[in-house]
């Protein structure tokens, strides 16, 4: 491994900047029907509503839904919010509703007004003072908005009203049972007014990808825009790039000096920026800018939209993967969102940000994850820097079970919109680095095939920009068959020792033929770990050490494996768990228990993931010697900004001395020698770590006498 290059620093330098801010949590809002609300822009609608259960379906021929529907049989709940964390409604599924009242300035008459709902699992009708808005059916995990204009009523009370549905069903995916994770119902994420002029930008969608050799960036920009008036407009629109932390603004650029938008119409234009100096997005320097969109009709401003994005360059090539030029190899861990059985689905996001720090702490630079995903996780992935693989809710084998030839034309049609709304939400982030397009299908399938190559075609029209893959467990046996090898890069869920007889050398032989079958195609571990799921699996948490430590071990082996991701994070809230009751029913598959709570694989899965492969401390009268070396197989990257920090501890064991010291550039392989000198005459014990230039720790060492 060579010399290790040798410096001795003998005093404090700058501290390393601020700790993160904390988010603050989902709270409740004043009563409802005195909820004044804002003017113009994006209006919440959390915190309290009116709820009940439907158990016959019988509330729409009651008139639930209308204005005078009155108060009996209505509970309070905090929204968002899922009746499966209750222990009296922990089993229930069918319908239940919710309803809300607030109050429209009068100036509302002229805006347009749209409500938006982050998700609804799994179906929603939606009224507005008795009038039928719309539906959004068996797609529980994306977005929607409907257009609340015509049914509002400015200046006075308005009543909006939630039928929602979370039976199984076998038209949508995942379909009917074939789901290994919650059930839960209700309206789960954040709710919102969209108040806008009635010219507006609809949607905004943005590519940023940089030309590496010339260190430059053309921003180019699809703005959605649309008339809901009466009469044509002539428009002007024109973007800017603000620095996010500072608001510094960037560059400015603009399309046609005016455009006209016909009354009624919807249209989306193209703009692009001339090459601009932008800082690179990466995981360890997760640096964003905001794009503001302007819109102007005869000189005056009209409307104006934000978007974060982040500039980067994610490659599938050679065999590996490739960030912003450099091949890395990367590891991580999966999070299933929903565990905690105080939230369930309808997460805060104080608990968001609780997993996702502990996520953090785990060394995790990528991860995925089996539905698309409440956008306050993927906001903490951009600015905190995780890599992200995002998927479509498509999971085992009974997906398509009775299907002889074809994917149902409803399964299909059910994932397609899926898709469609799952990239047209989130392909604005710059963490977001991978298309998923199913899971646990059985790739050999014929039917199943059809379904992938037809959700491929479609994701590429969508966003040609990022690699499609999809996570297999049907590459155990002949994977020449498998259609994973007609996407970007092979997902392989991994279970020798767990859900597969089998051992290492298990493990060894089947990548071997993953990699004889598809020698062109770079291969992430999308699944592997421990899970205490049947009544023969006595081995615990130390068991789960094993397989983490042994399959890494062969993991690293193979320079074809682009990235390995544990399962997972947390034992997990599902309807198929074989441990705990009601609203704690789980499978005990995680490194924390469902309240977040961590077990001995904690520190292990921390250990492995870490892009240090030694890192080791001993003291010599007040000199604090390290030596750490830079991992050169899985994970494998260039550690660049990062700082040594010492603590060391005195007097009643307090903290009393505190050093940082910059680390050198370091490719995967090389190492240095630190020093550090400490006045303390007598220390009870010191912390060392390596902090990534985002201030977490990538490793720790404690030294005590």
């Amino acid at each position: 491994m060579g010399e290790f290059p040798r410096r001795r620093l003998l005093q404090n330098l700058a501290a390393f900047g601020a700790a993160l801010a904390a988010a603050p949590r989902v709270g409740s809002t004043p009563d409802p029907a005195q909820n004044l609300l804002e003017p113009c822009g994006l209006v919440p609608l959390n915190g309290p509503w009116m709820f009940r259960i439907d158990r016959n379906s019988a509330g729409e021929s009651q008139g639930w839904h209308r204005v005078a529907a009155g108060a009996d049989g209505w509970t309070a709940v905090t929204v968002p919010h899922t009746w499966q964390t209750s222990e009296e409604w922990s089993a229930y599924q069918g319908n239940a509703w919710y309803r809300r009242t607030f109050k429209a300035p009068e100036d509302w008459a002229a805006r347009f007004v749209r409500v938006e709902f982050e998700a609804v699992s799994h179906s929603v009708n939606v009224w507005l003072n008795g009038a039928r808005l719309g539906e959004h059916l068996r797609k529980g995990y994306t977005a929607f908005t409907l257009d609340a204009t015509p049914a509002l009523r400015a200046g006075r009370d308005n009543t909006l009203v939630v039928r929602v549905d979370n039976s199984f069903y076998e038209d949508m995916l995942p379909r009917g049972k074939s789901f290994d994770w919650t059930l839960d119902g209700g309206i789960v994420r954040p709710v919102n007014l969209l108040v806008t002029p009635r010219i507006f930008i609809e949607r905004i969608g943005i590519d940023a990808q940089p030309n590496l050799e010339t260190k430059r960036t053309e921003v180019r920009t699809n703005v959605t825009l649309r008339n809901a008036r009466q009469d044509a407009a002539a428009l002007r629109v024109s973007c800017r790039v603000l620095e996010d932390d500072s608001g510094r603004p960037v560059a400015a650029f603009s399309g046609p000096s005016t455009m006209t938008l016909k009354p009624g119409a919807t249209e989306t234009i193209l703009l692009t920026s001339p090459p601009l100096d932008l800082q690179l997005w990466h995981f360890d320097r997760p640096t964003l800018y905001q794009l503001v969109v302007d819109i102007e009709q005869g000189g005056k401003p009209i409307h104006s939209s934000t978007e974060t994005f982040g500039v980067r360059k994610f490659e599938v090539r050679d065999g590996g993967f490739h960030l912003n030029g450099e091949r890395v190899r990367l590891m991580g861990v999966e999070r299933m969102a929903g565990s905690n059985p105080d939230y369930g689905m309808a997460e805060p996001s104080s608990w968001i940000e609780h997993d996702h720090n502990d996520l953090k702490e785990l060394d995790c630079v990528f991860t995925r994850a089996h539905w698309p995903q409440d956008k306050r996780v993927l906001d903490f992935c951009d600015r905190h820097g995780i890599l992200f693989q995002e998927e479509v809710p498509a999971w085992g084998p009974g997906t398509f079970q009775g299907m002889k030839e074809e994917p149902s034309p409803e399964i299909m049609q059910n994932g397609l919109e899926q898709l469609r709304e799952m990239i047209e939400r989130d392909r604005n982030h710059p963490s977001v680095v991978a298309w998923g397009l199913c899971n646990e299908v059985n790739g050999q399938n014929p039917v199943a095939q059809k379904f992938i190559r037809r959700m491929a075609e479609e994701a590429r029209k969508l966003d040609p920009t990022r690699p499609l893959t999809y996570a297999s467990h049907s590459l155990y046996d002949a994977p020449e068959r498998d259609v994973a090898g007609e996407l970007d890069f092979i997902s392989w869920n991994e279970y020798y020792g767990s859900w597969r007889k089998g051992d290492a050398d298990s493990v060894r032989g089947n990548l071997q033929a993953i990699q004889q079958a598809f020698p062109s195609k770079p291969i992430v571990i999308s699944e592997f770990g421990y899970c205490e799921c049947t009544p023969d699996r006595t081995g615990g948490d130390a068991r789960r050490i094993e397989i983490l430590r042994e399959h890494t071990k062969v993991f690293r082996d193979f320079d074809r494996v682009a990235g390995a991701i544990f399962f997972d994070y947390n034992d997990y809230r599902t309807h198929l768990g074989d441990k705990g009751a009601n609203a704690l029913q789980q499978r005990v598959h995680g490194v924390v228990d469902l309240l977040g709570n961590r077990k001995p694989s904690f520190d292990a899965l921390r250990e492995e993931v870490s892009p240090f492969s030694e890192f080791r401390v001993s003291i010599d009268g007040r000199w604090i010697t390290t030596s750490l070396l830079v991992q050169q197989t899985l994970p494998a990257y260039t550690v660049e900004g990062y700082s040594l920090r010492a603590i060391v501890y005195g007097y009643g064991d307090l903290p009393v001395e505190q050093y940082f010291v910059p680390l050198p550039k370091m490719a995967p392989g090389e190492g240095v020698i630190q020093e550090v000198a400490f006045e303390e005459k007598a220390p009870r014990r010191i912390r060392v770590d390596l902090l990534r230039p985002t201030g977490i720790s990538a490793a720790t060492v404690w030294w005590k006498p």
